[in-house]
């Protein structure tokens, strides 16, 4: 178990040692992680991780390792309300066909869902499963987890299988999007130089190789010319949707990342989930910690910018339009409102989506998502961004 996932992570150039490896199995040995997952994960990642610009590799290769070792924890609560992880151990699975999905109600809308889950946390006493109404797994009910609702509340499930959940009650951990990623970074960059706007600006210091041939020939001696430094002057605010149907598009949207830092001196980035609300990120690993607040971050960074927001725009209308709408919190203001104000503040603005074009009117939240960036909403393909980067070079 332990030397494949050893020579997994020397295979996507994390920089282990045997002797660090060697260390690790010692530790193992000494009953420092025995039978926990997570104190093995912590373990392994001291021993083994010498560089915090390799723990998003290493993670990747522990959770491809390990995935499936660690039991499902109980879900943690919405505000200060507990549920039992009997509740929700996984027994059986519920799999319908299409036609027995039709006949599955939603309960009318994400009001009326919320004040339905508040009367069963108040009401329920025990373990269901397979039932339509009571918090439980396998079952057609909107709470719960492995079973069907067309609109539900998701608990104590490990990831998403039908994404219809309207809110996600568990504790979730994002990665980082690798911004080294350089395989197939190529077409990107060229399509990205469009946005590049030189300047010349500051003291001559940058040889001018074409001016020092031709004043050479002239004069018949070396004749050395210098010329200002051009520097890429256009500044680039690029949020990034992370996590859920996301994890579909990591690479195409780590190549886009890697592109962009490569091009653009003046660059800086932020994530959210689904919809921009009152608080963004720059290390998913500290999403709870470390929030910077929107409204102070429109007056960090001034008008001037361009804004880049990449997401596949998929989740709950709700999420959108209503306050308390976001799937893993109670959002004081809906995202619709803080996504106008940023493409107010950010005239220069676009969206760009990694669902291919011809889904996207299967969706009902992408078209909410277009109307709200007028029109701006471009596919994260060559073409795509060639379109978004002549939009934001007006």
């Amino acid at each position: 178990m332990f030397l494949p996932f050893f020579l997994e992570l020397k295979a996507e150039k994390v920089p282990v040692t045997l002797r660090e490896f060697l260390s690790l199995i010692e530790g193992m040995e000494m009953g420092i992680a025995a039978f926990d997952v997570e104190a093995f994960y912590f373990l392994a990642r001291a021993v083994l991780v010498k560089d915090e610009r390799h723990i998003d590799r290493f993670d990747r290769v522990f959770r491809h390792r390990f995935s499936g070792l660690e039991a499902v924890s109980p879900a943690e609560g919405l505000g200060q309300t507990a549920i039992p992880g009997e509740w929700l151990r996984r027994l059986a699975e519920k799999y319908l066909t299409e036609e027995e999905k039709k006949l599955v109600e939603a309960l009318g809308g994400f009001d009326k869902l919320m004040e339905t889950l508040r009367q069963r946390l108040a009401e329920q006493t025990g373990r269901h499963q397979g039932g339509s109404k009571w918090i439980g797994t396998a079952g057609t009910s909107p709470f719960g987890a492995y079973g069907y609702n067309p609109e539900g509340v998701r608990i104590g499930q490990e990831g998403s299988r039908h994404r219809r959940a309207v809110k996600v009650w568990d504790r979730r951990e994002f990665k980082d999007y690798d911004d080294r990623v350089e395989l197939g970074t190529r077409n990107i960059k060229v399509a990205l130089k469009r946005l590049r706007r030189w300047v010349r600006e500051g003291a001559a210091e940058e040889l001018d190789l074409s001016g020092t041939i031709r004043s050479t020939a002239e004069h018949g001696y070396l004749d050395v010319v210098t010329r200002p430094e051009r520097r890429n002057a256009v500044k680039l605010l690029m949020f990034f949707d992370v996590g859920g149907s996301m994890d579909d598009h990591i690479r195409v949207v780590e190549e886009l990342f890697s592109a962009a830092r490569a091009e653009f001196r003046h660059m800086d980035y932020f994530y959210f989930h689904n919809c921009i609300y009152e608080g963004l990120w720059k290390d998913n690993r500290r999403r709870r910690a470390d929030i910077t607040r929107t409204a102070d971050l429109l007056r960090t960074y001034g008008g001037d910018y361009r804004a880049i927001f990449v997401g596949d725009a998929s989740m709950s209308p709700y999420e959108i339009s209503h306050p308390g709408g976001s799937v893993e919190y109670w959002n004081d203001e809906p995202g619709a409102l803080w996504l106008q104000r940023i493409t107010a503040h950010f005239p220069r603005s676009v969206w760009l989506n990694p669902v291919p074009e011809e889904h996207w009117r299967h969706t009902h939240s992408v078209g909410m998502i277009d109307t709200l960036m007028q029109g701006r909403m471009f596919p994260l393909t060559l073409a795509g961004l060639q379109a978004a980067t002549k939009e934001l070079s007006r």
